[in-house]
């Protein structure tokens, strides 16, 4: 998304010929990859009849290709997104069409081109359309350097707001901007920082109709703020509507500390999401898929160690169940079941009210360090973090992931006083996190609750798997545990 809908008509022409060349590349190579015997070296697509028939079904596809991508706004200028989301439109755009290429086929009868064909056409169609729209990016980006394809922007405001983003677009001059000026009233200038950058301004905001036909200009960047300014605002947005000019909305209506502002669409509706947690979805698939793939073989790996632990513990206490199940608090403050081995004597929570004089923990949790409910081989299941193992399974059900803050009991919830500690549950428990390996027992609590939130405002997948590797020695030296 990367080119303008009415300036350098040239390059959005190459832009959609190299799309429907790509398409017509994949089908073919689909096509012979499917069809080609093991000892013939000629792409078979060769051996299709150029029959009046085929011919048209080809310039059909290729229409109705080209209006899936328009409909996916695959061609409009989105210089300031660099690029982000373009592979879930390409994505979608080409499940679509290959869709449309599938009944083509079913109705016309067209034998060359199978499920399988369609299948592989469209991995290899989305893949080289991806890859081709990156390379133009790098290659327009370099132009752009020496002062080629440029886009005029005007900036409306003068404030710290105006003043950082345009310090951000000239620090980048590979997006291919030109910024022409500022307008803005006297009385908003006097509130705020003015621009210190060298920008020329262009007049008040009454003159916007006047410097947009003076100045050419491309993409309007609002920054005025909201509240103050809401007619002004949408006299500007009004004027760029009538002219087809695009206009860019400064999003932080709000001094957010934690959350981050994400826009969307639902049902043709533009709302702006305000959320903690990672950027974009696709992290959170990824960390899921991590979950399932690592937990499932996790679980086969430790199989005989879960049951010789198992039987131990049938033989070290006969009389109580193998597994500790009790209720937890999860994401959202949903409560689940977490499974756990059991070290204790099997009547431990009916006799935690009568020790909740020795509690030694701080704030609301529970901790005793010679707990006298904990049977000999619990402490060394503790000791050694195979108690943990069974909660392998609420990950792979989805009650919990490999990393993230400690579910707590609700025991524990009831107690919390402050609303701030109730972030914790914005992300799903886990297994392990920085408190499991800073100390676990021996970290008090407002320190557990900073690291809990530390890794919630700073999550990365990256960070996931440091943990994870941080994990392992951490269990080893039996740190911390109980």
């Amino acid at each position: 998304m990367i080119f303008h809908n009415f300036k350098n008509n040239h390059i959005l022409l190459s832009l959609k010929i190299l799309d429907i060349c790509v398409m017509i590349f994949s089908l073919a190579l689909s096509v012979s990859i499917e069809e080609v015997a093991a000892d013939q070296y000629i792409l078979s697509i060769m051996h299709v009849k150029l029959k009046v028939i085929n011919i048209i079904l080809l310039l059909f596809f290729i229409t109705a290709w080209h209006l899936i991508f328009l409909s996916m706004r695959l061609y409009e200028a989105r210089r300031l997104e660099r690029g982000r989301g373009e592979w879930q439109d390409i994505g979608k755009g080409v499940l679509i069409g290959s869709m449309v290429l599938l009944v083509a086929t079913v109705v016309s009868q067209r034998e060359h081109v199978s499920k399988e064909t369609v299948l592989l056409f469209a991995m290899l169609a989305w893949f080289l359309t991806w890859l081709g729209r990156t390379l133009m990016r790098v290659i327009m980006g370099g132009l752009r350097r020496y002062n080629r394809n440029l886009h005029n922007l005007l900036l409306v405001g003068s404030n710290d707001r105006a003043h950082a983003f345009a310090a951000r677009v000239m620090a980048k001059p590979h997006l291919g901007y030109r910024i022409v000026g500022y307008i803005d009233d006297p009385a908003n200038g006097q509130k705020y920082t003015k621009l210190t950058l060298p920008l020329q301004p262009l007049g008040v905001l009454k003159d916007f109709d006047a410097v947009i036909d003076r100045e050419q200009i491309d993409e309007v960047v609002i920054a005025l703020p909201i509240r103050s300014c809401y007619e002004q605002i949408k006299r500007v947005i009004e004027a760029c509507e009538l002219q087809g000019i695009q206009v860019h909305l400064l999003s932080e209506f709000f001094q957010l500390k934690i959350a981050r502002a994400r826009p969307g669409e639902f049902e043709g509706l533009p709302i702006l999401t305000l959320a903690t947690g990672p950027a974009v979805a696709w992290q959170a698939s990824l960390k899921r898929a991590f979950d399932l793939v690592a937990a499932t073989g996790l679980v086969l790996l430790f199989a005989p160690i879960l049951v010789l632990a198992a039987l131990a513990i049938k033989i070290d206490s006969p009389d109580g169940p193998v597994f500790f199940v009790q209720t937890r608090v999860g994401h959202n403050r949903r409560r689940f079941k977490m499974l756990k081995l059991r070290t204790m004597v099997p009547n431990a929570e009916h006799l935690q009210a009568q020790l909740e004089a020795l509690n030694e923990a701080q704030g609301p949790v529970f901790k005793i360090k010679d707990d006298p409910r904990v049977t000999p081989l619990g402490r060394f299941l503790r000791k050694t973090s195979l108690d943990e193992l069974p909660q392998l399974l609420n990950v792979i059900k989805g009650d919990m992931s490999l990393v993230g803050p400690r579910p707590l009991p609700l025991r524990d919830v009831e107690r919390f006083e402050d609303a701030w500690l109730k972030r914790r549950f914005s992300v799903k428990p886990g297994i392990t996190c920085l408190w499991q390996i800073s100390g676990r027992s021996n970290t008090g609590f407002s320190q557990w609750i900073e690291q809990d939130l530390e890794y919630i405002d700073h999550w990365s997948f990256g960070l996931d798997l440091k943990i994870l590797m941080q994990t392992i020695p951490a269990v080893l030296r039996g740190t911390g545990a109980q």
